[in-house]
């Protein structure tokens, strides 16, 4: 019954990872941008909702609507400034360096605001624990929740990116920009729109990660951000079925890795996968061979 339990939270914590993975997996496969700043929007996010439900003490439903609000157009804004004049960069370092620079501003600015000191966040999440076996197996709402968001969010943005005109110009940016332009399509606005949607589903993903492990600090994104990453590389990075796929995977390696080998060693144990991984299957596992036409 323990294995079950944490194949359970494993896969919980895994569809967190997911939901960021996504974020990362839309931004790069359509823009081809690695925005390493995206774990900090989760902290951005987390804070927005504790400042609303706890400082302030409005309905928790209200503080996750601006949560996302204020992280999506934090997104647009980091698009527009940091990583739109870098588009046609000579060097694809520049804008990882760049990236990078608006985490660390991201992180350094919740300590001017908030301290350094852990918060204790409030759970949003008000479904009843589901319990089965005759109570000895126990699935906490935030659980239940956060792996029906997972699925939700993955299913809707697979019908959107295939399904609407703007989802079809996305795909469009991601084959050609300069083809793209030629045909009428806003790929300035279209990429904005991308940074948009992934910053939102970042804010979603700290409301969920914060409910499940209540604490809180100008850190809190940043593990997460970068284990997301790692999972989107792990699915294939660029698709979104993968993305969800290699968050899952993460999170029960993770989980079961804390249980049965060693809680201090779980994270390596995660990156040593990815590197397996990668020299098996380079491209991940729903990734595609992308082969350059001279």
């Amino acid at each position: 019954m323990s294995f079950i339990s944490y194949l359970i939270n494993g896969i919980s914590l895994g569809s967190v990872y997911a939901i960021i993975a996504l974020g990362y997996t839309m931004v790069y496969g359509i823009a081809k941008m690695l925005n390493f700043a995206h774990g900090d929007v989760i902290m951005v996010g987390g804070f927005v909702v504790f400042t609303i439900v706890s400082t302030y003490g409005l309905p928790p439903i209200l503080g996750i609507v601006i949560a996302i609000a204020v992280c999506t157009v934090l997104g647009m804004v980091i698009e527009r400034i940091a990583y739109k004049p870098l588009r046609n960069a000579a060097s694809p370092l520049a804008v990882l360096i760049t990236a990078i620079g608006v985490s660390y501003l991201l992180q350094n600015a919740a300590l001017l605001i908030f301290g350094a000191n852990t918060k204790s966040f409030t759970s949003v999440v008000s479904v009843p624990p589901l319990k089965l076996a005759e109570g000895q197996l126990i699935i906490s709402g935030e659980t239940i929740v956060t792996i029906i968001s997972g699925i939700i969010i993955m299913i809707f943005l697979t019908l959107f990116v295939n399904k609407t005109k703007a989802g079809q110009a996305m795909l469009a940016v991601s084959e050609d920009k300069g083809a793209a332009q030629l045909m009428g399509i806003n790929v300035n606005g279209t990429i904005a729109l991308t940074f948009a949607i992934g910053s939102a589903l970042a804010a979603v993903a700290g409301v969920l990660l914060c409910s499940a492990y209540p604490s809180l600090t100008p850190y809190t994104g940043a593990m997460p951000g970068i284990k997301a990453f790692v999972a989107a590389v792990f699915g294939g990075i660029g698709s979104i079925p993968g993305a969800m796929i290699g968050g899952i995977l993460l999170g029960i390696i993770e989980i079961l890795g804390k249980a049965y080998i060693s809680s201090q060693m779980a994270d390596a144990i995660v990156f040593a996968v990815l590197i397996i991984v990668l020299l098996v299957k380079p491209t991940g596992i729903l990734g595609k061979n992308i082969q350059e036409k001279v």
